[in-house]
């Protein structure tokens, strides 16, 4: 069939490749932070341990796909890692309180 005939064709998932699966990984973990809304309620949501088990998935996938990553890919992973990371970070500095501000 013709996707010119069907409209479907305007709701097709994008194509599963490495770096789609990452970034739908890395907008998990955004969601998780609570960086972006929830798509389904608009609400902004956070879970740090689910955002974290998600970067870990990240880096488990960093390392085994190590020798089979182009350079694009390479690089797009690196980054994402490393901004997960940061605000992971800052979240986590975020939710205890530091003591003697201002000293």
């Amino acid at each position: 069939m013709d996707t010119a005939q069907h409209p479907q064709h305007e709701n097709a998932m994008p194509e599963v490749t490495f770096s789609t699966f990452i970034l739908s990984l890395a907008s998990s973990a955004l969601l998780h932070l609570g960086e972006v809304p929830n798509p389904d309620t608009g609400q902004i949501q956070s879970s740090l341990p689910l955002a974290k088990h998600t970067i870990d998935v990240l880096e488990m996938l960093r390392i085994k796909t190590e020798k089979g990553l182009d350079a694009q890919e390479h690089a797009m992973l690196e980054s994402i890692l490393y901004e997960l990371r940061m605000k992971y970070v800052m979240h986590c500095g975020q939710a205890s309180p530091i003591s003697g501000k201002g000293q």
